[in-house]
């Protein structure tokens, strides 16, 4: 299979505003030219930054474009992400391989039921030469952290995530010491398995700005793994991806993103659909603030990487779904009646006029 052809037509360029933008390929000459000749913001180190990820992981990873693109917006939105599946559909492979994609300092945390907080932020030790203590970092003191099985630690070992998660820090012994930037956290757990599982409380869940729903492949998808993997099957299947950004490529490209324009009445269509989360007959818990903020700046990001300066109501309402979607719970009545909190979504997007 020519992956090279494949990434070329799935990501084709657009030629005008009014359609559906997608990610740009690695062998267009002047890839960004179709992008920017109309636009107030240069987004060419955007788009190559979203390109040579998705080029990257499109080695390896068959499908999941869309979790691709949530996992980019994540980053350029420096927010963490929450990835949730049953086992063997890439999850933990996904993160290692956007990791690798980046020339950044890569961790990686099992959590298991008998892990204790020194083992995640670190620990001070006592030094015999110097009589005194040393502060010896955890693993969490990386750019890019996979917390793997993050439901499988006790709540003592969890809450050792909060600080470090929301104001990128961790104080040991009354001293803290701040995270070297950026710092991005992808976590992953099983929704199936319940034993020897700690549900994770809702202040860490609304830590991640995304969760993020893996499903299997399609059949043909299933077919084109095997057809890739068949004659490689124990070969290391990241041995082929480089990185392609920098954290100086990221920095500039956040940069980029925080200038989206982005007019008053979608300011106020974001808080409107928040505030419908909170009076909502269908839900017992709304949203918070904190989920208004990451529409906000994941929409601004996501409306970066298909090519334009400004934000639309398709893009808020393409990243509602993963940023509400562990924030809101179900009344109930209608978690019983089989309903889902996509639905209850989709519903607020049908009651909510849409700015024009």
């Amino acid at each position: 299979m020519d992956d090279n052809k494949d990434f070329q037509n799935e990501f084709d360029l657009p030629q005008g505003e009014d359609q559906s933008p997608a990610p740009i390929t690695p062998s267009e000459q002047d890839i960004t030219a179709s992008f920017t000749q109309n636009t107030n913001v240069d987004l060419s180190p955007v788009l190559r930054l979203a390109q040579g990820i998705h080029h990257e992981l499109g080695k390896v990873i068959i499908g999941q474009k869309d979790i691709i693109d949530f996992l980019i917006v994540a980053i350029l939105s420096d927010g963490h992400v929450l990835l949730e599946g049953v086992p063997g559909i890439a999850k933990t492979l996904t993160a290692k391989l956007l990791s690798k994609s980046m020339d950044m300092k890569f961790s990686r945390i099992q959590f298991t039921p008998d892990l204790m907080p020194t083992d995640v932020v670190g620990t001070n030790v006592f030094n015999m030469k110097t009589a005194d203590f040393n502060f010896h970092p955890g693993p969490i003191f990386g750019n890019v952290v996979l917390v793997d099985e993050i439901n499988r630690a006790p709540a003592k070992t969890q809450a050792a995530m909060f600080e470090v998660m929301e104001e990128k820090q961790v104080t040991i012994d009354g001293v803290t010491y701040p995270m070297d930037l950026p710092f991005f956290v992808m976590a992953t757990q099983n929704p199936i398995e319940q034993e020897g599982t700690y549900k994770l409380p809702e202040a860490q869940l609304d830590r991640f700005l995304f969760k993020l729903i893996m499903k299997y492949p399609s059949q043909s998808e299933e077919k084109s793994i095997l057809r890739r993997f068949h004659n490689n099957y124990f070969s290391d299947p990241s041995a082929n991806v480089t990185p392609v950004c920098t954290k100086e490529d990221l920095r500039q490209s956040r940069d980029l993103v925080e200038k989206i324009l982005i007019q008053d009445n979608l300011l106020d269509y974001i808080a409107d659909i928040v505030h419908n989360t909170r009076t909502n007959g269908d839900l017992f818990l709304g949203a918070s603030p904190r989920a208004s903020l990451g529409i906000l700046r994941a929409s601004k990001a996501y409306a970066a990487i298909n090519g334009r300066d400004f934000v639309t109501p398709d893009d808020i309402q393409a990243v509602a779904h993963p940023v509400l979607n562990h924030r809101i719970i179900l009344n109930p009545d209608r978690e019983m009646e089989g309903y889902e909190t996509k639905d209850v979504i989709d519903a607020i997007f049908h009651q909510i006029e849409v700015p024009r």
